[in-house]
């Protein structure tokens, strides 16, 4: 397999491409607009919305145009609540495959309630690198299928900064074709192989103090949630999915972060392979494909430091940061030794994009012994 195969990098492009049209009036409609993002002009207290194009390109799927947007806001625009996101993404490739995706933070007046969600709808290949930490480098088979994840935590404070609540999960995994790569046969296919249903509930403790999800200066975040999959409820397979996730926030002088993030995923049960704890993607272990690796159980840790902004004399809103992690997979605790570990590492530039807000898009460049990864999004990987 090509190192760029497991490499996806987004070109953020704000421009006339964005509304298209030659008159005047587009022509300042897109001033105002790009002015408006640049300067930041708009109140702080006021909701924020971007919306931009986006292009990528991989092998698996040839160029890619999307449509991105973000929305941020303070509950009943009070600005001592917690600044609230929605993300939404929307994509379609030359080879005929295309996504939806909306994710969302979004707390009420005084944080009561906090929601926190996402939800993807996609028909988009996956790359089966087979189970286990010894598992080859060299994808074994590429998987062709519709997927739906929608996962949404319900969660109701119960005092200062601690919040508890449901949590449901549904993924459906649909029109599978396990296509071999060239030179590798499959000797057993996966639990799941030709798809599966699955609705998981169950509930979730949080500890949460950040003021801005986007981008933490102080803070925790910890999160334990048990969920359970049965066929009484529709599931296809019946398990049960435990997940562990704190992430620590300190200041450093007057503008840099220091974070650090310690990621726990423990199943038991039937297991369909799509639903195994997946290492690897634009948040942790940075750098891997995401399900380069995968198995019943996984823990990875990361570190970040961040420097928002870097000094410059000509601006203050170019910033930095350099990163490492660290992780496993492994069939069972019993099982689970420090050998075959994997490590990543990296660094990457920062441009403030919403002085105002405090947010910044990053472009990261993480490398693994298996190649290099590129990461353009807004808000920090954690």
């Amino acid at each position: 397999m090509e190192k760029s195969i497991s490499i996806y990098s987004k070109a953020l492009i704000i421009s006339l491409l964005l509304f298209g049209g030659h008159t005047s009036y587009s022509q300042n409609f897109v001033s105002k607009y790009i002015n408006g993002i640049i300067n930041d002009t708009s109140d702080i207290s006021k909701p924020q919305f971007i919306i931009y194009p986006t292009v990528a390109y991989a092998p698996e799927t040839s160029w890619e145009f999307g449509l991105s947007s973000l929305l941020v806001f303070y509950a009943k625009q009070d600005t001592l609540n917690r600044l609230s996101e929605v993300n939404g993404f929307t994509f379609f490739t030359l080879e005929n495959q295309y996504g939806l995706w909306f994710d969302h933070a979004i707390y009420s007046d005084e944080d009561k309630w906090f929601f926190l969600g996402r939800l993807r709808f996609q028909s988009f290949p996956l790359f089966y690198h087979g189970i286990g930490s010894n598992s080859p480098e060299d994808y074994i088979a590429r998987v062709d299928a519709n997927q739906i994840f929608i996962k949404e935590r319900i969660l109701r404070k119960i005092k200062k900064d601690l919040f508890v609540g449901l949590e449901m999960d549904y993924q459906r995994l649909s029109s599978v074709n396990f296509v071999p790569s060239e030179g590798h046969t499959i000797q057993e296919l996966p639990r799941g192989n030709q798809g599966s249903s699955n609705l998981g509930f169950g509930v979730g403790l949080v500890h949460d103090n950040r003021h801005n999800v986007l981008n933490v200066r102080k803070g925790l975040f910890s999160e334990l949630a048990l969920l359970h999959y049965n066929q009484n409820w529709g599931s296809t397979y019946d398990f049960t999915s435990i997940l562990s996730d704190t992430r620590i926030y300190r200041p450093s002088g007057k503008n840099n972060v220091f974070a650090a993030q310690l990621l726990g995923q423990f199943n038991s049960g039937d297991v369909p392979f799509n639903q195994l704890a997946l290492m690897g993607g634009e948040s942790i272990m940075r750098g891997y494909y995401y399900g380069r690796y995968r198995d019943r159980n996984q823990i990875a840790a990361q570190m970040e430091y961040r420097f928002l902004p870097i000094p410059f004399g000509f601006t203050d809103r170019i910033g930095a940061a350099v990163f490492a992690g660290a992780g496993k997979v492994f069939p069972d605790l019993n099982n689970f030794d420090l050998k075959n570990i994997v490590v990543s590492g990296g660094a990457g530039v920062r441009f403030l994009l919403f002085p105002k807000k405090d947010i910044y898009t990053r472009f990261d460049v993480a490398f693994t012994q298996e190649g290099p990864g590129f990461y353009l999004f807004i808000g920090e990987a954690f």
